[in-house]
Order: structure tokens, then C-alpha cells, then sequence
């Protein structure tokens, strides 16, 4: 099993002036400390479970393309793009970019997008949930139309495109991975099915059941498209994940994470990505570095 970070919490000490060495630092932790991947989140506010808007986010492509010249081997992703806030063949362009900048460790992660305060007060269109699914549909296959190197017209009902070249190539073959999140078993998880190379799904102590159902209802997607299910990625997120050498105050300890995530791969995820408040706390890191990210690289995952 493998273990990824991500940033959704960006109110640090030092306050604005020290974003820019915090975030270098942590993320050079992060892949010394063994982690597979690294993320960042695609708001343009501070999200409500994070402290709203006045609180600070970094722009999730961006900040990648910074972590990228920062660390030499870790993945790098959104978790995920919004479908609404970028054009697809652009959006394509700079996950190519953040691909070949970074010797090809991009993963191409994205979703119908949610939060429509942030559309509104920047001023882009917040269309219906039908529409963000048909619109998630049409950028997915652009994107594995301009991945393919096929440069032919695109006419969707959302997006027509005369010219679809992507030139340079990402370097990652066929594409990068593209992860689509989201648990909705009729359309979501249909998508991942027919387009995805990796699922993402809210993970937490007491809902197995749930995900065990949500993996179930993917590989009958997969058996009707004749998809191995196999070949799909199963990837878990844990929102707000807290780490403390004895697991005081209903933290987990080493030992609990350790367990947790060995519960997960049972259920088959190969990788796990949480986020963590004190993430810039020195204690975080010595704790996964020495303990559990060593002994989560050698769980099995089933089905693998």
C-alpha cells in the first residue's frame, strides 16, 4: 500500500510571508519521509470545513509546478481539478506541463466540481449537476483524444475543439493516470469505469460497508465494458487525519494508523491520501517517517 499527503490547510505559522518557505518545506518532508504522492486541492476560497474564505489556499496547479522543482521522485495531483474552472484542452496543456516539467510524475485528477460560492464570486458558471457531469464526460475525452495524439476536430454539446494538438506530449504513457473522485455509483463511478485509470473515495474508520458497496458497484461498471477492474487504481481519502505517538485525545497512534490502513487494503485500496492540520509539526513527520509510512509500504493489498 502507498501513502499520500495533501494540503487543504494553508493557515501556517508565520503567517503570508512564510507560505512560500512552509509549503517548500513540507513538501521536501513529505518525500523524504517516504510518501508516494503529494496534493494539493483546486479551490479558489478556503473551503468551509477548512475555515472559509478569508483563510488562505493556494492555486492547486501552481503550487505544484512549485513542489515539482522542490522534490525529485514524489507524484504530484489535484485532488481534484474542478470540470468548471478551465477550459479542457487547457486544462489537458497543464497537466502535460506539470508532467513534463517534473519527469512524469503527474497524476491528471478531476471531478464535477462543488463549491459553487467561489464560482459565483469569481464569476464563473455554476451549471447544473447533470450539465458538471456532461461537461466532466466531454473534457475526459479530450483529454484522452489530445493524449492520443489525435489532432482531428472535436464537436461535443459543451466543447468544440478545430485543433486539439498537445505538443509536447506528457511523458508518461499512454497518459498520466487520471484519477476521477467521487462515490456516485450510477454516473461517477460508470466514468471511472469507461475512462479512469484510478477511483477516489472518502475513506473513514466507520464506513467499510460503504466502501466495500462502492467497489462493488465499480466492477460491475467494469464487467459491462469489459474493463478489467483490476487494472483501476483504488485510492482512498482520509479527511483530517491526526497522528500523535500515543493517540491521546482520540488521535490515532502509530499503531492505530497502521491498522487502519491494513483494514483499507483488505478492502483493496492500493493508496491512501490524507490531510493533516499540523502538518507543518515536526512530530507529524518523525512519527510517519519512522514508523508508519515503512510499515504501510509493506501491506498487501487484495486482489494485487
Amino acid at each position: 500500500m502507498r501513502l499520500g499527503l495533501q494540503f487543504t490547510n494553508f493557515t501556517w505559522p508565520g503567517g503570508q510571508q512564510q507560505l512560500g518557505p512552509t509549503f517548500a518545506r513540507i513538501t521536501e518532508q513529505a518525500e523524504q519521509a517516504g510518501f508516494y504522492s503529494l496534493w494539493t486541492m483546486d479551490h479558489l476560497w478556503q473551503t468551509p470545513f477548512a475555515g472559509g474564505p478569508e483563510r488562505e489556499v493556494l492555486e492547486g496547479w501552481s503550487a505544484l509546478a512549485y513542489a515539482a522543482g522542490r522534490t525529485n521522485h514524489i507524484k504530484l495531483g489535484v485532488l481534484v481539478t474542478g470540470v468548471t474552472y478551465r477550459y479542457p484542452a487547457i486544462l489537458v496543456k497543464t497537466a502535460s506541463t506539470l508532467d513534463v516539467l517534473s519527469q512524469g510524475r503527474t497524476y491528471f485528477g478531476i471531478g464535477a466540481a462543488w463549491l459553487e460560492e467561489e464560482h459565483r464570486a469569481y464569476g464563473i458558471p455554476f451549471p447544473s449537476v447533470k450539465e458538471r457531469f456532461a461537461r466532466l464526460e466531454e473534457t475526459l475525452q479530450i483529454a484522452h483524444q489530445m493524449w492520443s495524439g489525435d489532432e482531428k476536430p472535436y464537436y461535443g454539446t459543451y466543447y468544440q475543439l478545430e485543433r486539439p494538438l498537445n505538443s509536447p506530449q506528457a511523458i508518461q504513457k499512454p497518459h498520466p493516470p487520471i484519477m476521477i473522485a467521487g462515490g456516485g455509483e450510477r454516473k461517477t463511478l460508470r466514468l471511472v469505469a469507461q475512462y479512469g485509470d484510478a477511483c477516489n473515495l472518502f475513506a473513514s474508520p466507520t464506513n467499510q460497508e460503504e466502501l466495500r458497496s462502492k467497489l462493488s458497484a465499480l466492477r460491475e461498471h467494469c464487467e459491462a465494458l469489459g474493463r478489467p477492474y483490476e487494472q483501476i487504481e483504488k485510492t482512498a481519502t482520509l479527511m483530517e487525519f491526526h497522528l500523535t505517538a500515543d493517540g491521546r485525545n482520540g488521535t490515532f497512534s502509530p499503531r492505530s494508523a497502521i491498522a487502519f490502513f491494513a483494514e483499507l487494503a483488505e478492502l483493496g485500496f492500493d493508496h491512501v491520501i490524507f490531510n493533516t492540520v499540523d502538518v507543518y509539526a515536526p512530530e507529524t513527520f518523525d512519527l510517519l517517517a519512522s514508523e508508519v509510512i515503512p510499515a504501510v509500504n509493506q501491506i498487501p493489498v487484495a486482489g494485487r
